[in-house]
């Protein structure tokens, strides 16, 4: 073979092989790209719910909010909150009303909103005075309320609850089997990394106890006599204590369950 002929050999087969790993990265790169379509579309189409940014109370969207409910009370001397009845819990009557405050104060609910598939209902408290906007957990919410639900159906066979032992005069656990459930519900806390259990009042009631939050606050923190003890929860916190009832410090400064003034 000539040297010529050669090195044209040589040349076409060098250009193969280019060819060849030429055509593997467009591969490679083809791959890449329709792993990276396949995450951002799952993304995309996950559950309002699961998405990590509907699920912490970001202090900026608090913020947001509470400067949206402030300048719509100056302008309009009222608050932008939805309408209620006394049977409404104490931490629930003043939910802000978005449609109030959209679009002329806030271009739309944050995205932990309930409103824009979050999992935080957004409330007030001290309406009267200086008003704060905190929130729910709404998951919690729909736990309590499959609960309650069960133990309406469970009465209307049995005409009486599937109440357990007396914590309270006004306060009872509950037979979880006899309504069906294969263990005990629980609700996680919004204050520290624990499971919070469920209870049942006289009025018929489904409450979240808050008492081991409590205990944990109590390390913390000076608990005054005389006060309903949950205002220690939330100070420092963006979570209202959802459907709980009130505690004390009784005789002793042991925390105690406070349902007298249960409305």
């Amino acid at each position: 073979m000539s040297p010529i002929s050669f090195l044209a050999v040589r040349h076409q087969r060098a250009g193969s092989h280019f060819a060849r790993r030429n055509e593997s990265m467009k591969q490679l790169l083809a791959s890449c790209i329709a792993i990276c379509a396949v995450l951002f579309l799952s993304a995309c189409f996950l559950p309002q719910e699961q998405r990590a940014e509907n699920q912490i109370a970001y202090p900026d969207q608090l913020a947001a909010v509470q400067t949206a409910v402030d300048q719509f009370r100056e302008d309009t001397g009222v608050l932008p909150i939805t309408n209620f009845d006394e049977n409404t819990h104490e931490y629930q009557r003043y939910t802000v009303d978005f449609r109030q405050l959209v679009p002329r104060y806030m271009q739309q609910p944050p995205g932990t909103a309930f409103e824009n598939g979050g999992t935080h209902q957004y409330t007030l408290i001290n309406v009267e005075e200086d008003p704060e906007v905190k929130v729910l957990d709404v998951t919690a919410m729909n736990v309590v309320r499959d609960l309650q639900q069960r133990i309406y159906d469970y009465m209307r066979e049995h005409t009486y609850a599937p109440i357990g032992e007396a914590l309270d005069y006004n306060l009872f656990t509950l037979d979880y089997k006899a309504l069906g459930y294969s263990e005990e519900p629980y609700v996680a806390s919004p204050y520290n990394q624990t499971s919070l259990p469920l209870l049942f009042t006289n009025e018929g009631e489904v409450v979240i106890d808050y008492l081991l939050d409590l205990k944990m606050a109590e390390q913390e923190k000076d608990f005054e006599e005389g006060v309903d003890l949950r205002r220690y929860l939330y100070e420092d916190s963006p979570f209202l204590p959802l459907y709980s009832v009130p505690y004390s410090l009784d005789e002793e400064g042991n925390i105690q369950y406070d349902t007298r003034f249960y409305d």
